[in-house]
């Protein structure tokens, strides 16, 4: 008498339970962090589709089915590649078409907005995806990265405001990853009493005193121009443009994210 596998449950970082095959083999990310953490989880045969801003790697980007946008998914797409994993993130995808494809693929949904999130989304994905000890090696070394590294700015308190957006301005919250990742790197984000993604204006920047003004290079790609717009605006405000995948993308590429923030606060000291 034969009897039927047991397929593994999961609880995702939403604390929804997945039932999901032990080894999954056709998995689609609709997150760029985590598409570039599924490779270097060394999974290129399992992952068949990905949004078409997954630009990391690069040969991924290129050879890889694209499935839409982050928050305009193809669901035909996706249903075409059968998959049976799909990973997903409650603020970069659409809750309504999450649900959608939740009704007929399993669904893992991150929610990470600090550090430890971040590197609880990596474990349980390297466990969700068969790459337990791969995982949790990158963890540690992310964890030791972020460890060795000492802001040298903390005692300077600068205020500090980080912006994503043009036309409406708008910064971070102190409820968001990239808050952590200013915290982390001895920066006081001026608007960490509110939440999410605030709208504000140059004339809030001129009230509050900002003594530092981070331009991101994305999801609004900031320029030279832009500093010099905003300076004859802000003329004691420093302002420098950031990597944006530094502060905002939480996979993999956090291994790199303390380099990125010794390198901002020499750029800080030369400019003070």
């Amino acid at each position: 008498m034969h009897t039927k596998a047991v397929m593994p449950v999961y609880t995702d970082q939403l604390n929804r339970t997945v039932t999901l095959p032990a080894t999954p083999k056709r998995i689609i990310s609709l997150v760029p962090s985590q598409t570039e953490l599924l490779y270097d989880l060394e999974l290129k045969e399992q992952v068949v589709g990905i949004t078409k801003f997954c630009i990391h790697p690069k040969e991924w980007f290129r050879t890889k089915t694209r499935i839409g946008g982050t928050k305009t998914l193809h669901l035909d797409k996706i249903r075409e590649l059968h998959p049976d994993l799909i990973i997903a993130n409650k603020e970069e995808n659409v809750q309504e078409q999450i649900e959608a494809l939740a009704k007929e693929f399993p669904v893992w949904i991150s929610d990470v907005n600090n550090l430890p999130e971040a590197l609880e989304m990596i474990e349980q994905i390297g466990l969700i995806t068969n790459k337990k000890e791969r995982a949790e090696d990158l963890s540690k070394r992310i964890e030791s990265a972020f460890f060795n590294f000492k802001p040298q700015t903390s005692n300077l308190k600068l205020n500090t405001c980080y912006l994503i957006w043009k036309d409406p301005y708008m910064t971070v919250g102190g409820d968001t990853f990239i808050h952590n990742i200013l915290s982390l790197a001895g920066l006081e984000n001026i608007y960490g009493s509110k939440q999410r993604y605030p709208e504000i204006t140059i004339a809030e920047l001129q009230t509050l005193n900002c003594d530092l003004l981070l331009l991101s290079s994305e999801p609004y790609p900031f320029k030279q121009k832009h500093i010099e717009e905003l300076q004859a605006q802000l003329p004691h405000t420093k302002i420098l443009l950031v990597d944006g995948e530094a502060f905002s993308w939480y996979g993999s590429r956090l291994l790199h994210t303390p380099a990125h923030l010794q390198q901002l606060q020499e750029e800080i000291a030369s400019l003070i």
